[in-house]
């Protein structure tokens, strides 16, 4: 299960993309209308300079009273995303996740966007390894 790849998980999703001049509101909107969390903000390339989640939203916008209408992205994503790429295995991609504390993870191939994978992707199989490896580098940390 572990040897699947993130292009196995990616090949039947759209990527969702805004540019940075795009609104907060306009990226809840799109975010609301594709039922996804995230939006991954890209250059007129397609490559990935950022990402915009619901947490963004929460966290930068409303929670510090800004205008979601008058709050571009450029400003509230999270710049240079940790990117993975379509032959890396679900366990790196999980292991990279929690290592970055990530929930969504912009997928790249010749340098442009081409999927977005988030922790409602794996399976529990997939995570309870992910688990057991966490427990065992805590227990191992304790002891140093």
């Amino acid at each position: 299960m572990m040897n699947r790849t993130v292009g196995d998980l990616v090949q039947n999703h759209r990527v969702v993309a805004l540019p940075p001049t795009a609104s907060a509101r306009d990226a809840a909107k799109r975010m609301r209308d594709e039922h996804v969390a995230s939006v991954v903000v890209t250059d007129p390339g397609d490559h990935a300079i950022g990402i915009f989640t619901e947490r963004d939203l929460t966290d930068r916008v409303v929670a510090d009273g800004l205008d979601p209408d008058a709050t571009l992205l450029t400003s509230v994503m999270t710049r240079c995303p940790v990117t993975t790429g379509l032959a890396t295995t679900v366990g790196e991609a999980l292991r990279c996740m929690a290592t970055n504390t990530l929930r969504h993870l912009p997928v790249v191939e010749d340098g442009k966007v081409v999927g977005l994978i988030s922790m409602r992707d794996f399976v529990g199989d997939e995570l309870a390894v992910i688990d057991r490896e966490k427990a065992i580098m805590d227990s191992l940390t304790e002891v140093l």
